[in-house]
């Protein structure tokens, strides 16, 4: 049995995690693993390259693999499989609003006491292809109800979509989010009868008997559709009589109780109905992944694709959903069925604005990186999706929703928390941010005031031209040339730093895409290029690029056959790079949180590591392209943002002060030169190397578990020895 199998992990996903290496789970793998597993929602905070992906990755899998397996085998209560046995009409318990309590006894008292929100369910049964069918609701209580008829594609909130029909307590009736008067306002004691022509194509109500007249054409495009009987409430009560017990009303047109309708629907009785049972659509997957990059959206199918090596009959089914690629080949993959997407926010939201992905069997809602994903403005895009999920599925299990996050000390991320997730478990093994031990980072000022070499360059990088516009005298220190002069100079220290370190393997971090670009550019022009044995050998990755260059740049990287990866904050999360020893900040993130990520980058795996970050010492005029209709594309206005433009005025010396507040720290200064000062790490170390000196006494996790394991592997040997010495030798008697 393998470390993993301890925490109930199925030994076929044991099995390939063994063979990964992976000896022992890890301690954010070591929490979560059991939360998710017993059907809990979790919050985590750990770093890239903490285990945090197969943290969510392998209970996930399991539990999609022995669902569908249970369905085949005729276990499980859902679409699929086995058909299940025919029941009786009743509200279904498995397709509720978080606020709405069905009595367990007969299904057909619905009641939702929750005074703000709105919360919907629907029968277990629906009628398709023909008939005439009737059933009556009954208010109970006060409050505010809507009845009716939905379609298995609608949402629990009657009648705001094209799929459901509702007629609601005020006498307004509902289709589309349209609501119109009808008929007149009922409330507690009235009897709402509910009238579907399928072979007319009609929908009708009456009140206390009187009928109230044709409501709807039904369109044809929903006359195929399984129409159920269905309701939302807010603060009221319903009681639903399907037919079992007599009508308070007549039914008159010849109209057949829904309790009477057909079992079974076949070619020879058009006019008929049958009873049937959701089944859940191919492009319907069970879980959903989103992912701030594509990279990151990469490296999480690879790690799937992985665990599930040795999981089969039936397989799972997964399916990268990124922008860049054609998003025909997509529809296709959903289209012939699958089991777990993981894509980015873009992509994601055009494939299900336009039906082409269903979120109507969806167990799983996961976002990794989630203070990236909230930071880059996806709240909106989140929430409609959280409200598009079944909250319980076909088989009666809830949504389970897992945050991952670098810090869960985000406001954003307690917010998002609040709102949308179930008494989650909160696994925070990172706590405030902080710098590991193993990470050396220090602040080079860049004060132009003090080094003027920046006019006597002759070549140095090109700038990002948002001074093309003003008059630039070298005798007149203006905040303008002295802008100019910080973005020649941080070219230079850059050049600087590489050679006094000797780096043959860093990351290096621009602020902007067209940043990036001039870096790329000016390595190359200075003997750089794709060949390793060049001294700036580089490659560039950021949101610009084709996804195909993205992904050839990242792995020519990972495999050492360049240098220097030049990126920005948004490409290069969640990027995991072994044994990467220098990070260089050409640019202070404006976000403290984000200096973290970056030169958390190094220092990995008991591995040293140096930050190293250049830090304008006034004020840096740079684009910001915010509010720009392009998104910065084609842009060449230069003014600022409060004049209608796309530039800000970036203040470093106020960041660096927030990230040493953050931290708590003071953190180290050298001089132009980028000499590290001798300390602790000076001479006792190589970057990128384990340290040799364990003054610290610092152990990792696996190296401080193993000898207990193993310990504790010899005990129980010894305990089954004596188990079966006890057993077989002869007992002992007294004489």
């Amino acid at each position: 049995m393998t470390a993993f199998e301890e925490f109930g992990v199925m030994p076929e996903i044991g099995q390939a995690v063994e063979e990964m290496d992976w000896s022992l789970p890890t301690d954010v793998q070591q929490e979560a693993i059991p939360m998710i597993l017993g059907g809990g929602d979790v919050l985590m905070a750990a770093e890239t390259g903490s285990g945090k992906t197969g943290a969510f990755c392998i209970p996930v899998l399991q539990i999609v693999h022995e669902t569908h397996r249970d369905i085949k085998e005729g276990k499980g209560g859902g679409g699929g499989g086995k058909k299940p046995k025919s029941t009786k009409w009743k509200m279904n318990v498995y397709d509720r609003g978080d606020a709405m309590a069905i009595d367990t006894d007969e299904g057909l008292l619905c009641q939702a006491r929750d005074a703000m929100g709105w919360h919907g369910t629907r029968s277990n049964k629906a009628v398709s292809g023909g008939g005439k069918y009737y059933y009556e609701a009954t208010v109970t209580d006060e409050g505010l109800c809507r009845v009716g008829w939905s379609t298995d594609r609608a949402r629990l909130d009657l009648g705001t979509d094209n799929q459901g029909f509702g007629f609601g307590g005020t006498g307004k009736k509902s289709f589309g989010r349209q609501f119109d008067t009808y008929g007149e306002p009922y409330g507690k004691d009235d009897v709402i009868g509910c009238f579907l022509d399928l072979d007319a194509g009609q929908i009708k109500w009456s009140k206390n008997g009187d009928d109230l007249g044709k409501a709807y054409d039904i369109p044809s495009n929903l006359l195929n559709q399984n129409f159920y009987a269905a309701v939302v409430l807010k603060n009221a009560e319903m009681k639903f009589n399907f037919g079992a017990t007599p009508f308070e009303n007549r039914m008159i047109g010849g109209y057949t109780a829904l309790f009477k309708a057909p079992k079974e629907f076949t070619s020879e009785s058009k006019a008929g109905g049958s009873t049937v049972a959701p089944v859940p659509a191919n492009n319907a997957p069970v879980a959903i992944i989103i992912e701030p990059s594509r990279e990151l959206a990469e490296q999480t199918i690879t790690q799937i694709q992985k665990f599930k090596k040795y999981l089969a009959n039936p397989t799972i089914r997964e399916l990268l959903i990124v922008g860049g690629v054609p998003a025909k080949d997509q529809i296709a993959a959903l289209n012939n069925g699958v089991d777990i997407v993981c894509g980015t926010p873009g992509r994601l939201e055009d494939l299900i604005s336009t039906g082409k992905l269903a979120l109507s069997n969806v167990r799983f809602f996961i976002l990794d990186e989630a203070d990236g994903l909230l930071s880059a403005g996806y709240t909106d895009l989140i929430n409609r999706l959280y409200q598009q999920m079944p909250k319980i599925s076909n088989d009666g299990k809830r949504l389970q929703m897992i945050v991952c996050s670098a810090t869960l000390h985000s406001f954003d991320v307690k917010k998002m928390a609040e709102r949308l997730m179930h008494f989650p478990t909160w696994i925070d093994l990172k706590g405030q941010d902080s710098v590991p031990e193993t990470v050396h980072h220090v602040v080079v000022p860049v004060d132009p005031k003090q080094d003027t070499s920046w006019k006597s360059l002759s070549h140095h990088w090109a700038t990002d031209g948002v001074h093309e516009k003003d008059r630039l005298n070298p005798n007149y220190e203006t905040p303008e040339l002295l802008s100019e002069a910080i973005k020649k100079l941080k070219g230079e220290y850059l050049v600087r730093a590489i050679r006094e370190h000797k780096m043959d393997k860093a990351l290096i971090f621009c602020r902007t895409k067209l940043d990036c670009d001039n870096c790329e550019d000016y390595l190359n022009k200075l003997g750089g290029g794709r060949n390793r044995n060049t001294e700036f050998s580089c490659v560039c990755l950021h949101g610009d690029r084709k996804p195909a260059e993205r992904k050839g740049n990242l792995e020519r990287f990972k495999r050492g056959e360049v240098k220097f990866l030049i990126c920005t904050d948004v490409a290069a999360r969640g990027i995991d790079i072994t044994g990467l020893p220098f990070v260089i900040n050409v640019t202070l993130p404006d976000e403290k949180q984000n200096y973290v990520h970056r030169i958390g980058r190094v220092g990995r795996a008991e591995r040293m590591g140096l930050a190293i970050s250049l830090v304008a010492q006034c004020k840096e005029k740079v684009w910001y392209h915010s509010n720009c209709s392009n998104r910065g594309r084609g842009c060449y206005n230069t003014n600022l943002t409060t004049q209608g433009g796309c530039c800000i005025w970036y203040n470093e010396p106020l960041y660096i002060g927030d990230i040493e507040e953050h931290l708590g720290v003071t953190i180290d200064q050298v001089g132009p030169e980028i000499k590290v000062p001798v300390n602790e790490f000076d001479g006792k170390v190589v970057y990128g190397q384990k340290q040799t000196n364990k003054g610290s006494g610092y152990k990792g996790h696996v190296e401080f578990l193993a000898p207990t394991v193993k310990e504790l592997a010899e005990l129980e040997k010894q305990a089954q020895s004596s188990f079966i010495h006890l057993k077989f030798k002869k007992p002992f008697h007294k004489r």
